[in-house]
């Protein structure tokens, strides 16, 4: 089975590796199904973007579940998406 893939906004990062993924313990994927999140989840998680010449380059990253410790403006977030080594590259780059 393939691992579910989720909008995020990487703006919302809460540390450099780390992005907000859901307030509760489901998320719909990219494919409008209900996913429930559990710790160690592998996952694909991206954001809208554009290359340099205004084609989509969506920005994309794989990570893993976590439930969120941050404290502060983050707190009320359940789980989190630790992004592996490979860290937020756009689309196109996965492909090469």
């Amino acid at each position: 089975m393939p691992k579910p893939v989720f909008y995020v906004d990487f703006n919302e990062m809460v540390d450099e590796h780390t992005v907000l993924l859901s307030a509760s313990d489901s998320k719909g994927d990219a494919r409008g199904i209900t996913v429930q999140l559990h710790e160690g989840m592998p996952v694909r998680v991206y954001m809208d973007d554009l290359d340099e010449n205004g084609n989509v380059d969506n920005l994309v990253a794989d990570g893993i579940v976590e439930k969120n410790t941050q404290p502060g403006w983050a707190a009320h977030v359940k789980w989190c998406c630790r992004i592996d080594h490979n860290g937020i590259k756009p689309q196109s780059e996965l492909s090469r």
